[in-house]
């Protein structure tokens, strides 16, 4: 197993922390986590698919059911997935 040393600034340490105790997770493993899935080309392929799919079906759906919520779309929000 390799090891992997990194710097952080305070706020992103802090903000790390965080996430991993809402996931009730260790700091080390909450990173684990996090760069393992980034390191799956699976997801990067399910990322792109989804933008694709958003890009072509978005028109259909607000069409559909109205426009997206602003208060959604924004990182930080309640509702912000």
């Amino acid at each position: 197993m390799k090891q992997l040393n990194v710097r952080l600034d305070d706020s992103i340490h802090e903000a790390l922390e965080q996430r991993a105790e809402a996931a009730g997770m260790s700091l080390p493993d909450y990173a684990r986590k996090v760069l393992a899935e980034e390191a799956d080309e699976r997801r990067e392929r399910f990322l792109t698919a989804a933008a694709h799919f958003a890009q072509a079906w978005g028109p259909a759906f607000e069409a559909e059911f109205g426009p997206y919520p602003e208060e959604a779309a924004r990182p930080g929000t309640a509702d912000a997935a």
